[in-house]
């Protein structure tokens, strides 16, 4: 496990970044880590896809040239950075509760020559989320590279995880008159390396086309509330001696429903549901 090496403002107003994702679906978390360690990530997504793309069903085709894979949270040198920044940890309890949980660790692939993909949400609206309005998971995204606009950004449409999704296909999908209204609604994050941004699934986001000859990783972590049942392809698989030497504190936030005695590259256990990303 590596020694944190961030060089993070001392605070931050967590109030305000509640408020920006209640409101815009999304926040920014600018200089979370130091560049240095965020080279590492970068270092650590190569050798992960490295052994994701050398087994079959290694990886999960979300459109052309574009790739998820989950991987298991140890082959990350920073994980315990990530699982102890009091951003991150804070947010949390405050909009999750305190006993909320880590279900997914992957990362999202656009390679060169990844297109558009069509706009979407992660996931349909959560029935309690329709019914009172209060999120119930959040996504934190870091970045693996300082994004150029040539490199296929991420784009998402402010306030519309408030939209009314009954017309989207399999919950997801606007119709494609409510798409084009997204595109002119939609805004580019450029984040540098270190930054992290956090975000729920149902704004409304696609990934855009990659012109560069650089690939755009980004690490995605995925908490649910306590009582969020997610499916067992979304939970997470540890070394024994891993989990064992995290700190109990950590380990409670864990959804670990396989503990294994070595690490082998992880054959993918889900599809994205209803996604219809293309060929």
């Amino acid at each position: 496990m590596s020694v944190p090496t961030s060089t993070r403002p001392q605070t931050v107003d967590l109030a305000e970044v509640e408020h920006t994702i209640q409101a815009d679906g999304i926040a920014g978390l600018p200089g979370a880590f130091d560049p240095a360690w965020g080279t590492r990530l970068r270092e650590d997504f190569a050798a992960a896809f490295a052994d994701a793309r050398s087994i079959e069903d290694g990886t999960v085709g979300r459109g052309p040239n574009r790739y998820y894979f989950a991987l298991q949270p140890e082959r990350l040198r920073g994980f315990l950075d990530l699982m102890t920044h009091p951003w991150l940890t804070k947010l949390c309890e405050r909009m999750l509760g305190a006993d909320w949980t880590l279900v997914e660790v992957g990362f999202d692939v656009p390679l060169p020559g990844a297109v558009d993909q069509p706009w979407h949400r992660d996931f349909p609206t959560p029935e309690d989320t329709a019914a009172t309005g209060v999120l119930t998971s959040l996504a934190f995204n870091l970045t693996t590279v300082t994004v150029r606009p040539d490199m296929g950004p991420f784009e998402i449409v402010p306030g519309s995880h408030l939209d009314d999704g009954s017309a989207f296909e399999h919950g997801m999908f606007p119709p494609p008159d409510e798409a084009v209204r997204y595109a002119t609604r939609a805004r580019r994050t450029m984040p540098k390396l270190g930054d992290m941004s956090v975000r729920t699934g149902l704004a409304v986001h696609r990934g855009t086309r990659n012109l560069s000859a650089e690939s755009r990783p980004v690490l995605v972590l995925g908490m649910v509330a306590p009582h969020v049942i997610t499916a067992r392809a979304h939970d997470l698989i540890l070394t024994r001696e891993f989990f064992r030497r995290l700190p109990a504190s950590v380990r409670g936030h864990l959804r670990c429903t396989e503990l294994v005695d070595t690490l082998v590259p992880m054959v993918q256990r889900h599809d994205i549901e209803g996604l219809k990303m293309g060929a």
